[in-house]
């Protein structure tokens, strides 16, 4: 990483308790919080950084063919960023005994999920993608590279929000108001820590959201997120005691062939209100998996009363990309146009 546009680099841990018997209690639940100041604050907000599922901060610091990564891009930018590691993960300790079970990602799943989908197409965008660095395939050294950073994370949704939404408010109390990117997995963070702080959360922009809502589809089959687009309760008006309360179906027929029929609340739906005033985008690669359905947790927040952008990088010009867009090869690109977006979000001071 250049440190040229960096005044200090910081680090500490947020949140957590000790557990345990007595005489052998052990920190559970704390978070992992890497800090970059730059020497020209122009940002009236800091960004809080989140990962998605089997990686760690080190996704936003570099990529696995040495390009500078997203956290330099946006200090350079005149953002304090903070990278966080998720509770039980990477240098957010997992405690055996009392974190729950483990589940990890092979590489030959990582290769026609996210880094070689057009040489084994599962499903029609995959043969589209072309900025991968590389082959995507296992010996190819930038593949080694990326799967070398992989790490095991909590098989347990549920309980990832739980341990998140803890320790992310306890951030968000500790640093004020600021801009939340999420990536992946982490999407459900964003809805559940604006949920929970609205005004400390000044705008989120999520990077391939988890989703769809309700329905879990490419990756696994079945139900998921039972609040829509969570799996932890959320605010709604009319306030819903339980996810049963949510009255739900599915589209007849999808907006094109290409993608999936999306579930929705029947109408009326019943708002969002904790997130009405918070700007969100949602940006989706051309290629990626989720091109099949982030529309739907697109629309899903728009019928909720939230300010929704809607971005496919393609309509933008930036075509062919993956699930990883901060590691691809146009990943300079795709920053900037996030940037430009949280800059209008909140325009500098």
């Amino acid at each position: 990483m250049d440190h040229t546009h960096i005044a200090s680099r910081d680090f500490f841990h947020v949140g957590g308790e000790y557990v345990g018997p007595p005489g052998q209690e052990v920190m559970h639940g704390q978070m992992y919080v890497e800090v970059l100041t730059p020497r020209e604050p122009r940002r009236p907000y800091p960004l809080v950084m989140f990962h998605g599922a089997g990686q760690t901060a080190t996704n936003w610091l570099g990529t696995p063919d040495g390009r500078p990564g997203w956290a330099e891009y946006f200090v350079n930018d005149g953002y304090t960023v903070y990278l966080i590691d998720q509770p039980a993960r990477g240098r957010s300790a997992w405690q055996p005994g009392i974190d729950g079970e483990l589940t990890r990602f092979a590489a030959s799943f990582q290769e026609w999920l996210m880094t070689a989908s057009a040489a084994d197409p599962h499903w029609s965008q995959a043969a589209k993608h072309t900025q991968w660095p590389g082959s995507g395939k296992r010996g190819d050294p930038v593949f080694d590279a990326f799967h070398a950073t992989q790490v095991p994370y909590l098989a347990d949704a549920a309980e990832t929000q739980r341990l998140v939404l803890a320790a992310g408010t306890a951030l968000l109390d500790r640093i004020g108001p600021a801009m939340l990117v999420t990536h992946s997995q982490s999407g459900t963070f964003g809805w559940l820590l604006g949920d929970a702080r609205p005004r400390l959360v000044k705008a989120i922009a999520a990077l391939e959201p988890n989703g769809p809502p309700f329905e879990n589809v490419v990756v696994a089959q079945g139900k998921g997120r039972p609040w829509g687009i969570t799996d932890l309760r959320l605010t709604y008006d009319p306030p819903a005691a339980s996810a049963s309360d949510l009255a739900i179906e599915q589209q007849a027929e999808p907006d094109n062939p290409d993608l999936i029929r999306c579930w929705q609340q029947k109408a009326p739906a019943r708002r969002l209100p904790n997130l009405a005033d918070i700007p969100v985008a949602i940006i989706t690669g051309e290629a990626s998996y989720h091109a099949v359905y982030d529309h739907c947790t697109a629309k899903y927040l728009s019928a909720a009363g939230v300010e929704v952008s809607f971005i496919r990088l393609e309509d933008r010009g930036i075509r062919g990309n993956g699930h990883m867009l901060m590691l691809e090869k146009n990943s300079a690109e795709i920053a900037a146009l996030v940037g430009d977006w949280l800059n209008k979000a909140a325009p500098a001071r």
